[in-house]
């Protein structure tokens, strides 16, 4: 059954995921990885399960209007860009209709409401050269270390001398990391798990992370040979431990430069350690500020809130507005980064706190609420918390229409807030990913 070949199978769009959608003459849900909306093509299957089943295509047989030759050489192989044979229009249409379906399929909203209120994916971006960071896994082939990117498959590592996706003048730098970590590799047990990259768009700065378990390691050696390969301005060596399943970060050592990144969002020049996080579209990441801070109108009069905070990307702007902020984040090298970030600006009207969003929720009235919860979105705890504030807005940015639409589906139950905007924001061209960013009013 693996093996066989589905003929004329039209593609009708996309998935939220890495796969477009057909169907077979009998009505079965069929999967497609490198289809495109329009095309016809024949697909070889590679598993079935039942009610649905999943394949590659092995020909396009008419193709779409839509499909578009991939500016990545790797494009094919490497899981990094699934969608980049789509032209960036369609993709954009494609996002916003994932929004929409999430909104009727898993809120239950109707579809002419959820029609009504999500508006056309802004792209604030180009679709390539957009990313501040990549990261490069290692694996060994045939007795040598490779390190690159994961295959479509997520368990082989391609060699590449670049990623499009990268800003453009740091096009160089896979090829150099890559080529030195080899080189070093060839004398020493360096032991990386992987190595991120990031290039700041709005400053000079590159650092280079590399993420190894604790013990012995050739410190000097590997910042200098780095440091003459990258002209890097941060060289950090991230400590982890722990199942693969549960890793966690023990430290963060310096090997050369500044020991952070630093970039500039809007008018703040924001630092971040290695572990904590940050948009990989720095221009995305202007976008959602200006997004958030348009639709909750604040005032200086105004008292915020902003869980899962993170650095402060919201934070600091907030406060720029704000009369005061109550920021909450649970991961401690972010909590780090916030204050840091917040003594450089000279923001003294921000109460910044570490600790689970539920649990050291803030003990204050807000008039505006920002929300930025992970993919898994919020708890219905946390739901109920701030169905019981006396805002009069709160701005929701998610990066998953699932547990979005779950989460405004519990808010309307509580019936103190329902939403009443969501731009859709492609921050992650030639992928299915797509932040948004939600107003809820009082009801």
């Amino acid at each position: 059954m693996a093996e066989q070949v589905l003929d004329n199978l039209v593609i009708e769009r996309m998935a939220y995921g890495a796969d477009a959608i057909a169907h077979t003459d009998e009505g079965k849900t069929v999967f497609v990885s490198g289809g495109v909306p329009g095309d016809t093509v024949t697909a070889r299957m590679t598993s079935d399960e039942g009610t649905y089943c999943k394949t590659t295509v092995e020909s396009v047989l008419d193709p779409s209007p839509k499909r578009v030759t991939p500016a990545c050489p790797y494009a094919s192989v490497c899981g990094g860009c699934p969608w980049s044979s789509l032209a960036h229009e369609a993709q954009l249409e494609a996002k916003r209709a994932n929004v929409v379906d999430a909104l009727v399929r898993i809120g239950h909203f109707e579809a002419e409401r959820a029609e009504g209120i999500v508006a056309p994916c802004e792209a604030p971006s180009d679709p390539w050269g957009y990313r501040n960071k990549i990261e490069l896994s290692t694996a060994r082939q045939r007795g040598r270390t490779v390190i690159g990117l994961y295959d479509r498959t997520g368990s082989n590592v391609i060699k590449v001398d670049s990623c499009p996706l990268l800003a453009k003048r740091s096009a160089k730098l896979v090829k150099a990391v890559s080529g030195a970590l080899g080189y070093l590799s060839g004398s020493h047990q360096l032991g990386i798990e992987r190595i991120g990259l990031r290039a700041a768009r709005n400053t000079k700065d590159v650092e280079i992370a590399l993420w190894t378990n604790p013990g012995p390691f050739p410190r000097a050696q590997v910042a200098k040979v780095l440091a003459d390969a990258t002209k890097a301005s941060s060289i950090v060596r991230v400590l982890l431990k722990g199942s693969q399943k549960a890793r966690k970060v023990t430290g963060v050592e310096r090997l050369s430069g500044k020991g952070y990144w630093e970039e500039r969002v809007g008018r703040e020049r924001m630092a971040f350690s290695a572990p904590s996080f940050f948009q990989v579209n720095t221009a995305g990441a202007e976008r959602l500020v200006e997004l958030v801070c348009s639709k909750l109108q604040v005032s200086e009069d105004d008292e915020a809130m902003d869980l899962y905070c993170g650095a402060g990307t919201f934070t600091l702007p907030l406060a720029r507005r704000a009369g005061f902020v109550s920021a909450v984040e649970s991961y401690g090298p972010a909590v780090r980064d916030l204050r840091r970030n917040l003594d450089r600006a000279q923001l003294v009207n921000v109460d910044a706190v570490g600790g689970d969003a539920g649990r050291e929720f803030p003990d204050t009235d807000a008039d505006v609420i920002v929300v930025d919860p992970p993919r898994a979105g919020l708890s219905q705890e946390v739901i109920s918390r701030l169905s019981e504030q006396p805002a009069r807005t709160i701005a929701y940015v998610s990066c998953d229409p699932a547990t979005l639409a779950r989460d405004l589906a519990r808010f309307e139950q509580l019936g103190t807030f329902a939403p009443t905007s969501i731009t859709p924001v492609d921050l992650f061209p030639q992928t299915f990913h797509v932040e948004t960013v939600s107003l809820l009013t009082r009801s």
